[in-house]
């Protein structure tokens, strides 16, 4: 018995042993295999940041051991038609320090107090207070031997930049516009052509310590640029002489009446450049951020306005080339009284007229004249004439903000249109495009384009010339009717007691123009604004051979100052004060008179032969 049980004891023994191997086993084979998972994941781990993430990483070292120099570009000069400067960058230092690397800032400070000539304790200020660890500005405008003996004292580094400069101040600042601080382009010729003006930067890379303290070593990498490429000049047709004689005439007027603006022009009628262009109230491009944005507007391309009589010429060209009218008839204009179904009563401005022919009609400038020529149109010529004049869309010149105009199709004219579009009403004009017609008549009926940029020079000193094409030619109306219109009725226009126009007359050469009075349309409402008016002058001179057309618009004049508010009152003695200073400058001689008429002589240019009053049966 006792055998037996010690036998048992044995086997138990043996079994609980067993056990405890077998889990000592296993535990030896889980914590083996955990072993082996852990480096199993450790060396994908590795894969995954040795080859997935490699260049990931190789980034990040590159931009710690590796710091960049933006290199700026020199902005393109802006100059006028004869090298003079409108708008140009001059580069200017700066001395900064990075505050990162100074261990001691007061002795930084005292070795650069005297190089900078500004005290220790602010130098030593500006370090420690800081909020960029690795810029703080200690002096603009440094000179060269100040940078030189700067860059000596550990930490302080130099910084170029170009600052944009406007030397002609508010001269041609809605032509010119502005820059932002980072040197983009805001308004004007500077936004138009900002990307060709801008250039094109470089960086420079170099190596850096743990401090981010260059190592004087400079990498050139194959995306870098070497040197920056600096931004394309632009040459305007612009003459500044012509622009300060248009302004100082202009401003002088639009203060004398407390006007709410003004805008003049003045143009070549032979080749489209825009001598002067002028917008009043103007503003200051070196300070345009504390300019009023209302003053940004360049009204000469923006304003959409009723032209009133200015456009009646351009309807007569019309009339006159589609024979619905001649030069010798007479149109009754029914004493100042006009009406009939289904166009309504059409008055004056001030007495009533009988008896009138065309050339009478454009000088004493009547409504009801040019209602009737207008009828005689009709629409569809009305309209298409219009738009042969580039009524109703863009002219296209070179500045930004140009508007449309409004030129109704003829389909959703009523009966009131046509009789009031011939006399300037129902009809939305900019100055450019009225500027663009006279010198469509002054140039003999051709078609002329309107432009303000002559030239671009790039950085390696080519000369593009942007003028437009010389072949883009035609004629819009007859050079006969073109030529009379101008010689003969816009001159009596000027010339005759009657005529509208005659504070623009000059005793040197023969004034030709049309005066223009509209009332401005009420906002978002039918009817215009009381005793609001756009008063307007347009014409040029010689009148045989015109070298200038000029436009003067003078919006809202007081009109309780009892001074006037009409084209002829406010706007004709501005035309004639700047075609006289802008003609002797151009060498235009003056023309000679006869004796006896006390009339200005004919230059004899004109060679197209004029119809007899029998044989004229087409104008």
């Amino acid at each position: 018995m006792e055998s037996d049980s010690i036998g048992k004891n044995v086997r138990v023994d043996e079994a609980t042993s067993a056990a405890g191997s077998r889990r000592q086993l296993m535990t030896i084979i889980v914590f083996l295999s955990l072993v082996v998972a852990a480096f199993l994941g450790l060396a994908v781990r590795c894969f995954y940041l040795q080859y997935i993430l490699a260049d990931r990483f190789a980034e990040k070292s590159l931009i710690q051991q590796r710091s960049y120099l933006p290199l700026e570009p020199q902005r393109g000069a802006i100059l006028d038609c004869r090298g003079r400067v409108l708008a140009a960058s001059d580069q200017i230092r700066t001395i900064f320090a990075e505050p990162r690397t100074i261990k001691d800032p007061k002795e930084t400070a005292t070795r650069l107090a005297p190089i900078l000539d500004t005290g220790a304790h602010e130098i030593c200020k500006r370090i420690v207070d800081s909020n960029n660890p690795g810029y703080a500005v200690l002096k603009t405008e440094a000179t060269e031997a100040e940078c030189r003996a700067a860059q000596k004292v550990p930490g302080i580094g130099v910084r170029y930049d170009w600052r944009r400069n406007y030397p002609m101040g508010r001269l041609a600042s809605h032509i010119v516009g502005f820059t932002s601080a980072d040197n983009r382009g805001i308004e004007g010729i500077e936004y138009a052509f900002d990307r060709d003006l801008r250039g094109k930067g470089a960086v420079h890379t170099f190596l850096v310590d743990v401090h981010r303290r260059p190592l004087g070593l400079c990498l050139k990498d194959e995306q870098d640029d070497e040197a920056p490429m600096h931004g394309s000049g632009v040459i305007l047709t612009l003459d500044a002489t012509i622009q300060q004689f248009v302004r100082e005439a202009l401003y002088k007027r639009y203060k004398e009446f407390e006007a709410e603006a003004a805008t003049a022009m003045v143009a070549d009628p032979k080749t489209g450049a825009i001598l002067a262009m002028v917008s009043l109230p103007d503003y200051d491009p070196t300070d345009a951020r504390h300019a009023d944005p209302r003053c940004f507007t360049n009204r000469g391309l923006t304003d959409q306005y009723e032209p009133g009589s200015i456009i009646k010429p351009i309807v007569a060209a019309v009339a006159l080339d589609t024979a619905v009218v001649n030069r010798y008839e007479t149109i009754f204009c029914e004493n100042g009284n006009y009406h009939g179904k289904g166009f309504g009563h059409i008055h004056e401005y001030k007495n009533g007229f009988g008896d009138l022919t065309l050339r009478e009609i454009l000088m004493v400038s009547s409504n009801i004249g040019m209602a009737k020529i207008g009828q005689r149109l009709g629409p569809a010529r009305l309209y298409q004439g219009l738009q042969l004049f580039g009524f109703g869309r863009k002219v296209g010149m070179e500045m930004p903000g140009e508007a449309e105009g409004l030129l109704r199709p003829p389909g959703s004219w009523t009966g009131y249109s046509t009789p009031r579009i011939a006399f300037g009403q129902e009809v939305g004009v900019t100055a450019l495009q009225m500027l663009r017609a006279f010198c469509m008549l002054a140039n003999g009926g051709r078609v002329v384009w309107p432009h303000i940029v002559r030239a671009m020079v790039t950085a390696e000193g080519t000369v593009v010339d942007m003028r437009p094409s010389q072949l883009r030619v035609g004629y819009i109306i007859k050079p006969e009717v073109a030529h009379w219109l101008v010689t003969q009725a816009l001159v009596s226009v000027v010339n005759d007691k009657a005529g509208t126009g005659t504070k623009a007359k000059l005793d040197r050469w023969q004034v030709f123009g049309k005066t223009g009075t509209g009332q401005l349309a009420a906002p978002g409402s039918k009817g215009y604004l009381p005793n609001a008016y756009t008063a307007s002058f347009i014409g040029g001179a010689p009148a045989e051979d015109p070298r200038v057309i000029v436009l003067v618009s003078i919006r809202k004049p007081n009109t309780k100052l009892r001074k006037g508010y009409t084209g002829g009152s406010v706007a004709a003695p501005v035309a004639g004060a700047i075609l006289d200073k802008v003609l002797p400058y151009l060498g235009v001689p003056p023309q000679p008179k006869d004796p006896q008429t006390k009339g200005f002589i004919a230059s004899g240019h004109w060679s197209a032969p004029l119809q007899n009053p029998e044989d004229e049966n087409t104008w």
